[in-house]
C-alpha cells in the first residue's frame, strides 16, 4: 500500500485519548488507530448510501416483475437511443 503523511492538529485531550487507545494494546500506533476510525466512517457512510438507495427504491412506485423479456426490451430501447446518427449529405 502506498503511504503518505498527513499532519493533524488537535487538542491535547484528544491526543491523550488516542495515546490511551494505543497503550491499551488494541492498536500499535496512533496512525493505525486513526486509519481504523476513517475506515469505520467510510463503512458507515456506504451503509447510509445503501439504505437511502433502498428506501428510494421502495418508495419509487409499485413493484414489478423483472424477467428476461424485460431486460431484452430495455437493451433494445438503449440500443435505439444510443444508435449513431445517420450522416446525410
Amino acid at each position: 500500500m502506498d503511504m503518505t503523511s498527513f499532519n493533524v492538529s488537535m487538542p491535547r485531550a484528544l491526543k491523550q485519548y488516542i495515546e490511551q487507545q494505543v497503550a491499551g494494546g488494541t492498536y500499535s500506533t496512533p496512525s493505525e488507530y486513526v486509519r481504523e476510525l476513517i475506515r469505520e466512517d467510510q463503512k458507515r457512510r456506504a451503509k447510509e448510501r445503501l439504505e437511502s438507495a433502498l428506501l428510494e427504491g421502495l418508495n419509487s412506485g409499485p413493484a414489478m416483475e423483472i424477467d428476461a423479456d424485460y431486460w431484452a426490451s430495455r437493451r433494445k430501447e438503449l440500443r435505439q437511443r444510443h444508435r449513431p446518427a445517420k450522416v446525410t449529405r
